[in-house]
């Protein structure tokens, strides 16, 4: 675990926050905001004090109004049996009905200043004051003492002790992020860097080496020993927009997500992301490309006042940001993107780019690739989420997350667990599988994303490693949301749980992911010989989520209306109809080529079996709802037509 405690919350409702948790006194005229003091913050790890003229920048997060009746709100638009199905509200009568007051804002504002603070950003929903100040000013405002402190090997900012605010603020406040910097230690994953935005190049290049299949099943792999008695079929190179567009069904439906704007939240923003994307589609989907009228970005720059950010390998944002686009057009060709960049890997700077999309409505999808290791997250973090989760629901947004590219993360945490953010209950988490696509476009099967890995070497096949798969699993964080009540098996719900304690399973449902049956992408990239566009296989849980992000798009537009939450409609779809195909096991294998330097064979091929849906793990494939792929994935027209 990465805290010595474990936050438990539930939510009568959905599984989730109930609101402000109690204060408890502190100083005269004073309350605590609880749990704003990471444990790891102690004597024996402190190694200095923080020096008071050192500059800093927070957010202090506003408790909506009457949370339970937004969530109650929340449940009956997205109940397809609600009379109030899809009555959705605008972003004005959420601020006018459930927000902060002018008067709770200004009270706030009053405070900070008072304390010495520049305001900054107060977002339209009025989610949050922004404030930058000293750290002396800080110490004094929240009555604590800020100190470094060292932890996981980083030496980082935090608080002595939790923070504090006056009493008659106390209630208004629902936590405050960027005092401490404890989300550091909560990034989304991917490798680290320290060049900042500006100086950051394409990443290093990669290639897929041949024979590649240009359809599942296209060449079978006769030069090299038998895999358990079988000659395997060669991975194929990459799937293509037309093809996938083919293997779920919304190729020939007469819709192309014309009418939707998906929203893309990733950190920072690739130099060359039009001109990269635009080229893709040309090069591979001719008849769909990416018109500079369907796409926008917003980015958000880096505070100028502060240190600067932790890139977190920005390139490998690039990439991120890159395959996100390339697949929401691909799946659907007619609908608008907007890109939007956090200005770090934080999760409160995605939080912040994530509220700019609900605050606004700036679209009616948005698509998140990214995720934190486990459920083990700052209290003030889940807080925050939950509550711009929430407004998404009640605005008609659908918000989807991928479900991490680990399992359930047994091999990196010791315990199972699913991540968070795909964990809350608000969102739509997306799972992977593993896709055969046949020559003629259809599915030959579809099975979970769990794959294991068989070298060979000088002739023999090496016993098979688990590699990477479909993020799932059981809630410690949430209580069992009322749209899995009777659909998801107790076997699951009571995993992690006392007594008969139920939580949330994740995922929702799913789509590709398996980067060994992965999609075609294209991407500026830094070769031996220079930087410049090419192509290469990928996947993950990264992929499913774009991908399923298009497929609702197109629902939008198949149908002449906007799908919001979809959570509680498809859980009601798989006992009443076939819209979902059930995802089930399947004993299959394929042959993988890899160059051993990633970008030619100068220094020679790499030959491996990749086994799909490996049995090796703690969760599994299974007929009907399981925590490897959900309820299934989208089948085709029937999900169109009855989502």
């Amino acid at each position: 675990m990465r805290r010595s405690s474990t936050l438990l919350l539930s939510l009568a409702v959905v599984g989730g926050l109930t609101g402000a948790l109690p204060a408890t006194a502190s100083a005269q005229g004073r309350q605590d905001i609880p749990q704003s003091h990471p444990l790891w913050a102690n004597a024996q790890s402190k190694v200095a004090d923080t020096a008071p003229a050192s500059k800093l920048s927070f957010r202090v997060y506003l408790n909506q109004r009457d949370n339970a009746g937004a969530e109650a709100l929340a449940q009956a638009v997205s109940d397809p049996d609600s009379k109030t199905y899809r009555q959705y509200l605008s972003p004005d009568q959420v601020r006018d009905r459930f927000a902060a007051s002018d008067a709770t804002v200004n009270a706030v504002k009053a405070w900070l200043t008072g304390s010495g603070f520049s305001i900054g950003d107060i977002p339209s929903n009025r989610a949050y004051v922004e404030a930058t100040g000293t750290a002396d000013q800080t110490q004094k405002a929240f009555d604590v003492k800020l100190a470094k402190y060292k932890v996981k090997g980083q030496t980082l900012r935090a608080t002595d002790k939790n923070l504090s605010v006056p009493a008659n603020l106390a209630n208004d406040v629902l936590g405050v992020v960027g005092v401490d910097q404890a989300t550091n230690l909560f990034k989304p994953d991917h490798a680290t860097g320290s060049a900042t935005p500006a100086d950051v190049p394409p990443g290093p290049g990669f290639r897929n080496a041949k024979p590649c299949s240009a359809y599942y099943g296209e060449k079978i792999d006769t030069t090299d020993p038998a895999y358990n008695g079988k000659h395997l079929p060669y991975a194929p190179c990459g799937y293509t927009p037309a093809q996938l567009r083919s293997a779920y069904g919304v190729d020939k439906v007469g819709a192309d997500g014309k009418g939707t704007t998906i929203a893309i939240v990733d950190a920072f923003a690739s130099p060359t992301i039009y001109s990269d994307a635009s080229t893709y589609a040309k090069k591979n989907d001719p008849q769909h490309p990416l018109k500079q009228s369907q796409f926008k970005q917003h980015v958000f720059p880096a505070n100028p006042v502060l240190e600067p950010p932790d890139q977190c390998d920005a390139a490998g944002w690039y990439g991120e940001e890159t395959l996100d686009v390339e697949a929401a057009h691909g799946l659907a060709p007619g609908a608008d993107i907007l890109y939007v960049g956090g200005e770090s890997c934080e999760d409160n700077a995605l939080d912040v780019a994530l509220n700019y999309v609900i605050a606004g409505h700036k679209a009616d999808i948005v698509s998140n690739s990214y995720g934190d290791t486990g459920e083990d997250i700052p209290a003030d973090e889940v807080k925050v989420f939950n509550q711009i989760s929430l407004q998404a629901v009640l605005e008609g947004i659908g918000v989807y997350f991928s479900s991490g590219d680990n399992g359930d993360e047994v091999a990196r945490l010791g315990t199972p667990s699913p991540d968070f953010s795909a964990s809350a209950p608000w969102i739509t988490a997306v799972g992977g599988t593993s896709i055969a696509i046949g020559k003629d476009g259809k599915r030959i099967f579809e099975t979970g994303w769990e794959t294991s890995k068989s070298s060979l070497t000088n002739g023999v096949y090496g016993p098979a490693a688990y590699t990477s798969g479909s993020g799932g699993g059981t809630s410690r964080l949430f209580a069992q949301p009322f749209y899995q009540k009777g659909v998801v098996p107790d076997a699951l719900a009571k995993k992690n749980q006392t007594g008969n304690n139920k939580g949330r399973v994740v995922p929702d449902i799913s789509a590709i992911g398996d980067p060994n049956t992965g999609f075609l992408v294209g991407q500026t990239q830094t070769f031996p010989d220079g930087a410049y566009y090419d192509q290469y296989r990928i996947g993950g849980t990264s992929l499913a989520s774009p991908v399923f992000a298009g497929i609702m798009a197109v629902a939008d537009s198949f149908d002449h209306f906007h799908h919001g939450f979809i959570n509680p409609v498809i859980y009601k779809l798989t006992s009443r109809t076939p819209a979902i195909s059930d995802v089930k096991h399947v004993d299959a294998a394929v042959e993988r080529v890899d160059y051993a330097n990633s970008v030619d064979a100068s220094d020679g091929l790499l030959t491996s079996v990749r086994t799909l849906d490996y049995q090796g793990l703690t969760i599994h494939t299974t007929p009907g709802y399981d925590d490897v792929t959900g309820l299934g994935t989208p089948n085709g027209l029937l999900f169109l037509l009855l989502v």
